[in-house]
């Protein structure tokens, strides 16, 4: 029998069962015990660890996240709980400048084995400052593991991945996300990062999309599907590392690609990964690639706009159907 769970309840279980193999790890944030508990995802963590493995912090990030680093420096396995990813901001100076570059400056005799999970995207009207996925300027810097999963094994098996490996690691969660439910093993597993995850099989073109947009893009390709257009869709989960293999695979099979990506478009995940395939794939494609992006501007707080600043099934269906106008010899 497949057991599911929700992703929230993935990521408790991973952060339970690594607590439980590991007396290093410890879990450090703001909302850890509230009644919330961070969407449950440290529900009961606190009753059965005690307060000096689950640690309520102050609201000063830049502060806590030195705070980690040093513990990871001195051989804990801080898990840094960030309810929204937008307050990373605060800690850029400690994450870019420290955590992401000791192991190279001290010639790997020194290891900062630190995880910051961090919530985004939409969700009950968040507003410009508490909806911004800021993976793509984390993933502009050498020495830190991006990872975005969209489902509720990839949201277990990433999680015990990063906080049992050596590398500083930031996963991307997306708020609507938690809901999502999925089969999920019950013992403790790794998924290894950098490899994308196959969702659909398609031959006409490839959609690749990250964390809550995957569930968009599948819903998409059946839509495509019933139109007679074979859409692969791949989830990338790993921001950095790509998975270029999977990627180009899939796109040499279809000629064409839409970057489904839930942040801006200008210097952003969606065109580095559209600029990589179009160097590595030069002369094989059927079409221009497209971008599914936010609008440029700030996410509005309206319910009813920041329903149409978001990208939807429509988006990415009539994305597709323009690729497929081309052919190898340009539009018909």
């Amino acid at each position: 029998m497949v057991r599911e769970l929700t992703y929230a309840q993935a990521v408790r279980e991973a952060t339970d069962q690594a607590m439980e193999l590991d007396a290093s790890v410890v879990l450090v944030g703001q909302g850890t015990r509230d009644s919330n508990a961070i969407f449950g995802t440290c529900d009961g963590l606190f009753a059965k660890y005690g307060a000096e493995r689950v640690i309520e912090m102050p609201l000063s990030e830049n502060a806590l996240t030195g705070v980690c680093i040093g513990a990871a420096l001195a051989g804990l396995r801080p898990l840094y709980v960030l309810q929204r990813a937008d307050f990373l901001l605060l800690a850029l100076d400690q994450l870019l400048n420290h955590a992401a570059k000791w192991r190279f400056m001290l010639g790997g005799r020194a290891r900062v084995p630190l995880v910051i999970r961090c919530i985004v995207g939409k969700g009950w009207g968040q507003g410009p400052q508490h909806s911004q996925s800021l993976h793509s300027v984390l993933a502009h810097f050498p020495g830190l593991r991006v990872v975005m999963p969209a489902c509720p094994e990839d949201a277990k098996g990433l999680l015990l991945n990063a906080i049992f490996g050596d590398d500083t690691t930031v996963i991307f969660e997306g708020r609507p996300s938690h809901s999502v439910t999925g089969a999920v093993p019950e013992e403790p597993f790794a998924t290894p990062v950098g490899r994308a995850r196959l969702v659909r099989a398609g031959s006409d073109v490839t959609i690749a999309a990250v964390s809550w947009l995957v569930p968009v893009a599948e819903t998409a390709a059946a839509r495509l599907a019933d139109e007679g257009i074979g859409a692969e869709v791949l989830d990338l989960v790993s921001i950095s590392p790509i998975d270029e293999v999977t990627l180009d695979a899939s796109v040499a099979k279809t000629r064409r690609l839409v970057v489904a990506d839930p942040s801006w478009g200008p210097c952003g995940f969606a065109s580095e990964l559209s600029a990589g395939v179009g160097e590595r794939l030069f002369g094989r494609l059927a079409a221009p690639i497209g971008r599914i992006t936010l609008p440029f501007n700030p996410t509005p707080t309206a319910a009813a706009l920041e329903a149409s600043h978001y990208p939807s099934v429509e988006q990415i269906v009539a994305k597709a159907r323009e690729l497929l106008r081309f052919g190898s010899g340009g539009p018909r």
